[in-house]
């Protein structure tokens, strides 16, 4: 240890809230609410126990919870023991935990107990775990189904340990504090590892882009699992807001926790503020407070907007992926911009952005890494660079290097630059349709769609096509109570795009997601490419 420098670690946040706001509300869940001083006592009392479990520098602790206390207990407690927190999707397959647990190489498991009768049928291939811990939730419902032999009961745990502060666990700052696993669509997911500085640093932008202060309060919508809840797990406790859990979606009880706990900000893919929007009094209703609403995996289209608008919501447009801690980029909104009409505020933030505050770069690249002009015409790959790009992927050494070959982190998001340094993304690599040579933007034509006043959800992916090769298909659902024809949706893309983009059919059925939102289009090109023997196509 020397005077001028310690390593930076999200946990010092809390350190310095619990001594100085030890009487501030943390957590809000149901009826039952904790102080700073409580919530820091649970995380010391789980450290320790984890310690007196063996848990050590960087033993690798898997969990499984949904937006609960248990998880922001557990990602400070896991690396206050000096462990790494492998927090997992809670909607998985038996096998695709399995794979994960044993792939990150995890010795305990942290679960609630509604989610620990998934272990079941892969119980017999968990060899590697030493411990399993179960949290029973009131809030879920009577006790149920099958419970892993000898698991410790966790508040069993936490009575039994000591509830003074742990000696500092992180000796080197980029000691890995988390590892999350990528959505595995093309293969076998692979760990994306967090540090402990990344970390600290990505909180850092957290709180400053959105004022997060003690006086703040959070509502608990993006999952925990997903990026550690875009880092926000971190962030709000350590700041000192309150942490309102919300252990399962619903658009209603959002929004009677926003007035009730008085929320001042939420994040969530559009499909969360779609939800809200499409409650039967939507139209009518509006908070008296502004509500700040943080969105990312698609841009926010003008007619949610203009809903959000009317609603008091004030939406700000977030980028990133797994590999850059979560949100890397941010949409910030220009003075002149709330001047324009809203179909050109919804345009101008549509775009993905520039960096956080401590992302470092990001810019749109060409073949040759090298940056493409900012004319917003030119098609590149979006590149990362800074101290918020992950350490690496774990146990995949030829995966880390081709992501960061050249310098940068390759994003196989497709985007333009603006002269304003603004990128927008274009589509995803494999999302992007070329038709009879020309490129085709699955989100542009998704845009056009969504214009509709009958649609509510679209997705655009190609179908293969013997005279061009593939042309784009749209999959649509409508708002309530209305049936919008094919012929009159492709119609209304035809007054708004080039015919060569529109959609050549329309199936209207409601969109398979992941459980973080996005629409999973691989799912709906499967289909669509059924019996095709290669993807590639000559035109």
């Amino acid at each position: 240890m020397v005077a001028n420098e310690v390593p930076l670690t999200p946990l010092s946040f809390l350190q310095r809230t619990a001594r100085v706001y030890p009487g501030r509300t943390a957590v809000v869940y149901g009826e039952r609410r904790w102080s700073v001083r409580e919530f820091h006592g649970r995380v010391c009392r789980l450290a320790n126990a984890l310690r007196g479990l063996g848990v050590g520098r960087e033993t690798k602790v898997a969990l499984l919870s949904p937006n609960i206390p248990l998880g922001l207990e557990a990602h400070f407690g896991i690396p206050w023991a000096g462990g790494t927190v492998v927090a997992m999707n809670v909607r998985l397959n038996p096998r695709e935990i399995a794979y994960i647990v044993n792939h990150s190489q995890s010795e305990v498991l942290v679960a609630d107990g509604a989610l620990a009768a998934a272990l079941e049928p892969v119980w017999g291939e968990l060899g590697g775990l030493r411990h399993v811990v179960v949290a029973e939730d009131d809030l879920a419902g009577p006790r149920q189904g099958w419970r892993p032999p000898r698991a410790l009961a966790y508040e069993e745990l936490l009575a039994g340990a000591d509830a003074g502060e742990p000696p500092p666990a992180v000796a080197d700052e980029r000691q890995v504090i988390a590892i999350n696993y990528t959505s595995g669509t093309t293969g076998d997911p692979k760990g994306v590892m967090y540090t402990h500085r990344g970390a600290y640093l990505n909180v850092a932008s957290l709180v400053m882009e959105n004022g997060l202060g003690p006086r703040s309060v959070y509502l608990w919508v993006v999952p925990m699992f997903h990026c550690n809840g875009w880092c926000y797990t971190w962030a709000v406790p350590g700041i000192g807001a309150a942490n309102v859990c919300l252990r399962a979606i619903d658009a209603a009880r959002i929004r009677e926790l926003v007035l009730r706990e008085q929320v001042d900000l939420f994040c969530g893919a559009p499909v969360v503020l779609q939800m809200l929007a499409s409650l039967p009094d939507a139209a009518r209703f509006r908070f008296e407070r502004t509500v700040r609403a943080c969105t990312g995996g698609a841009p926010p289209s003008p007619t949610l907007l203009a809903a959000m608008r009317r609603m008091n919501v004030d939406v700000t447009h977030l980028y990133g992926l797994t590999e850059t801690y979560g949100p890397s980029t941010i949409c910030e909104v220009q003075e002149d911009w709330l001047r324009l009409p809203l179909e050109g505020y919804a345009e101008k933030l549509a775009r993905q952005g520039v960096a956080h505050y401590t992302a470092g770069e990001v810019t749109v690249l060409d073949r040759d890494d090298r940056r493409v002009p900012a004319d917003a015409k030119t098609l590149g790959e979006v590149a990362m660079r800074g101290n918020t790009v992950m350490a690496g992927y774990f146990r995949d050494p030829e995966a880390t290097g081709q992501a960061f070959r050249g310098g940068w982190f390759h994003s196989g998001d497709l985007g333009v630059l603006h002269a304003d340094g603004y990128i927008e993304l274009r589509d995803r690599a494999k999302d992007i349709i070329i038709s009879g040579g020309e490129n085709v933007s699955t989100i542009e034509v998704e845009n056009a769609l969504l214009a509709h006043p009958q649609v509510e959800e679209a997705a655009v992916v190609s179908r293969p096509d013997e005279r061009w090769g593939e042309v784009p298909v749209a999959f649509v659902w409508p708002r309530a109570g209305e049936a919008p024809s094919e012929a009159e949706l492709i119609a209304h893309c035809r007054e708004r795009l080039a015919h060569f983009k529109c959609p050549k059919a329309v199936l209207f059925e409601r969109l398979p997601r992941t459980s973080t939102g996005k629409v999973q289009k691989f799912a709906l090109r499967e289909r669509l490419w059924q019996g095709q023997v290669t993807r590639i196509k000559g035109n």
